[in-house]
């Protein structure tokens, strides 16, 4: 009997314990060819579903396949992993998919934590028993409600309008506005909506919250409508940090594929979230301005940076299902760098870009400093602590300004918006190079 309609999906699931009927209650290691790729490839594609980039992923393929004494080659891009394993003269390929992706933390933690101790499981375990193993860690959730990822949302991104140069209005308006469209965003995300819907109603959602807080405020408390320069803000929660930096460094590892799939994926969510948020700013008479001035000090100013880059990251990587510690941890990682970036600019006549190299360099050097004290992943620490520094601002001005045809002044901020965002992974790649030797290789 066929299922009902709603109960079919485009993307077929996987019976992986069929693999593994004729060797239960014998290890891994004595099992045949496909049921140890069946763990390989299992172990990839959950890898690949939590965000992390090629490099990594074929890093841990291979890690099982030696244990298990086979050779593996794999073809890895943003959604899907080809790759043949081989022992002796035989071969078996399988082509994997995944319907979507996200970025989760925390499961890409547990998940190198079962290729770390695989080999003292595989000896002992079949392969039944380790894709039990998988089955768990595949069906443990993300540790927070779409409120609490709306809670984590607002708090970024009213450090991120502080950071741009906003002041109590824009960070409030914008706390509500962001608040809102990231939980909208996260409730349609488990509904498993597309890409382009969840892009484009969360960000007018967060746009429409920021105008209506700040119209309420204009009338309650006669506040200036020059604060509708924050308007922008509220939209930050979507920027796409992730596949941004792992981007860069798949293409430094010469994984184009992935690289370039990614860097697609990131432009697709830029391109919809700005151009959504352009259509706002014309139907609600909005246009991009500077910010009034705050009177800070240079003391003050530091101060004050360290401690919204702190909130600020550690609210992203809130949203990146990170727990507390490691969001805290990412938090100081952030405060540290992007402060640093920030008056390098303002103190040290610094370009933006070069600035941004600085920032990113820095934070991948204390992020390498502080992983095993931690325990977790070095790219959990890295890309939010940088997220911050994607200049999301800038991309929004090149768009409006090209919408109403200010070609030169689009074309500036473009201009500007891509020397930043090549930095930022160049600053984590050579971060990389420096501190870890398996990394500089290119074998």
């Amino acid at each position: 009997m066929s299922l009902p309609e709603q109960e079919l999906h485009n993307h077929m699931e996987i019976p992986w314990h069929d693999y593994t009927k004729k060797s239960i209650g014998h290890p891994i290691t004595e099992a045949s060819l496909s049921e140890k790729a069946s763990v390989i490839g299992r172990t990839g594609i959950m890898l690949l579903s939590c965000g992390t980039g090629a490099w990594r992923v074929r890093s841990s393929m291979n890690t099982l396949a030696r244990e298990l004494g086979i050779t593996c080659t794999a073809d890895i891009g943003l959604l899907s992993i080809e790759y043949t394993c081989i022992d002796g003269g035989e071969c078996y390929t399988q082509s994997l998919c995944l319907f979507n992706t996200s970025v989760n933390t925390s499961k890409l933690f547990r998940m190198e934590r079962f290729v770390n101790h695989f080999a003292e499981n595989c000896t002992k375990m079949s392969g039944d028993e380790l894709h039990s193993q998988l089955d768990h860690i595949h069906e443990i959730h993300g540790f927070y409600s779409p409120a609490a990822l709306g809670i984590a949302a607002a708090i970024a991104c009213s450090a991120f309008t502080f950071l741009l140069g906003g002041g109590p209005i824009e960070m409030l308006c914008t706390f509500f506005g962001a608040g809102a469209g990231n939980c909208l965003r996260a409730k349609m995300n488990k509904h498993h909506l597309t890409l382009f819907l969840c892009t484009a109603v969360s960000v007018a959602f967060a746009c429409i919250v920021y105008t209506l807080a700040l119209t309420g405020l204009e009338h309650c408390f006669s506040v200036s409508t020059h604060h509708q320069a924050g308007y922008i803000c509220s939209m930050l929660f979507i920027i796409p940090g992730f596949p941004f930096i792992t981007s860069g460094i798949d293409l430094a590892k010469l994984d184009m594929r992935s690289g370039l799939e990614r860097l697609t994926y990131a432009i697709i969510i830029i391109a919809v979230a700005t151009l959504a948020a352009w259509i706002l700013a014309l139907v609600l008479h909005l246009k991009p301005m500077d910010f009034l001035p705050l009177g800070l000090n240079v003391s003050q100013q530091i101060l004050f940076r360290l401690i919204a880059s702190f909130f600020g990251v550690f609210g992203f990587s809130i949203m990146f299902n990170s727990p507390y510690r490691l969001a805290a941890t990412a938090g100081v990682i952030g405060a540290i760098a992007n402060t640093t970036r920030l008056e390098l600019v303002d103190l040290a006549m610094f370009p933006p870009a070069a600035a941004a190299f600085c920032g990113a360099l820095l934070a991948g050097l204390l992020a390498s400093l502080t992983k095993n004290s931690v325990g977790y992943p070095r790219i959990s620490l890295t890309v939010p602590s940088i997220v911050i520094m994607v200049p999301g601002l800038y991309l929004y001005r090149a768009i409006y300004n090209i919408g109403i045809t200010s070609i030169s002044t689009g074309a500036y901020w473009f201009t500007e918006a891509m020397l930043i965002i090549m930095a930022l992974p160049l600053g984590l790649i050579f971060a990389r190079i420096m501190t870890d030797k398996t990394f500089r290789h290119c074998s």
